[in-house]
């Protein structure tokens, strides 16, 4: 693994899932981390966080931090959705360039591309089409800090840059029974279905839209080794550019959980984006590719969470 000739890095949202993993991934290197808890740093406040960058003077940025969630949250909270990521981003962006941070890896999703834009979706997808509206808040954010970032290394020269991660799961998700994302919510639906011996399990729309999954520590590992680039793309997907039904996804989290019963399909909920696969070329052009199969993924995930079960730290909320 290649390690980024950085000093000093501030991971924003390092408790979250991907922040977790950038710290695990950092562990042990020469770069020292600095974080800061919501308590500790405001990022929604640009005074508060010009002030933290003033304070600490990071080499480097990787910002993590958002306020994240499934298709019912971002459908219900457009509002927060939108604003709080858009004022962290804002804050964030512009206390670095002010504080003379050298490098700034903006974390977006593959979101921010077009609904129903050409498979698999390619870098220059952006903005050619209209959103998926389920998600259009939450995506409207990302573009706008993946946009001031490209801006601020066009107009003053900053390497300033962008990583777009497919769906995302791993150590650290939230299992929120209604607001998580779809692997997480599916691996606690089939583990409590299996506690409680039920005969069947109902996964939301039809089962049929396609969609590519990434395990967080190979993120964590992209990122590190996006900050060893001289010369990074404006933005790049990460990804795996390989996609399954989440009909098929269900039926492997069930095996994985090791529940039998049955697995029905509730067209009446919201389906969302019908196929979503990143073309990862871009990124396989820097000399970097995923390790962990959806499979081994999916193992190391269930002994996750059975562990924060266990110790009483699952997340939730």
């Amino acid at each position: 693994m290649n390690t980024p000739n950085i000093e000093k890095v501030y991971i924003a949202g390092h408790r979250g899932m991907v922040g977790s993993a950038l710290c695990r991934r950092l562990a042990g290197t020469n770069t020292d981390v600095v974080t800061a808890s919501r308590n500790e740093l405001d990022l929604c406040d640009p005074a508060a966080t010009a002030d933290f960058f003033r304070t600490h003077r990071p080499d480097a940025v990787i910002f993590a931090a958002a306020k994240v969630g499934g298709i019912v949250a971002n459908n219900t909270y457009p509002v927060e959705f939108l604003s709080q990521n858009v004022a962290m981003a804002m804050s964030a962006i512009n206390a670095a360039y002010q504080a003379g941070v050298k490098r700034f890896l903006f974390l977006g999703s593959t979101c921010i591309y077009p609904r129903d834009c050409p498979q698999p979706i390619r870098e220059e997808s952006l903005l050619t089409g209209p959103l998926e509206p389920t998600n259009e808040a939450y995506a409207l954010a990302k573009i706008a800090g993946l946009k001031l970032c490209q801006y601020y290394r066009r107009q003053h020269g900053v390497m300033f840059h962008s990583a777009m991660p497919t769906n995302l799961y791993g150590p650290g998700d939230n299992y929120h029974p209604e607001h998580s994302h779809v692997l997480p919510a599916l691996i606690r639906r089939f583990h409590e279905a299996k506690m409680d011996a039920l005969p069947s399990v109902t996964i939301w729309g039809t089962g049929s839209p396609r969609r590519e999954f990434l395990y967080v520590d190979d993120l964590a590992d992209a990122l590190v080794h996006l900050c060893t680039i001289a010369d990074p793309p404006d933005w790049v997907n990460v990804g795996t550019g390989v996609d399954q039904t989440i009909l098929e996804v269900a039926r492997q989290v069930a095996g994985t959980v090791g529940y039998q019963g049955e697995i029905l399909t509730d067209p009446q909920r919201p389906d969302g984006t019908p196929i979503k696969c990143t073309d990862v070329s871009r990124l396989h052009a820097t000399d970097w590719k995923h390790q962990v199969s959806l499979a081994d993924g999916l193992k190391r995930t269930y002994e996750s969470f059975l562990s924060e079960t266990g110790a009483g730290n699952l997340r939730s909320v």
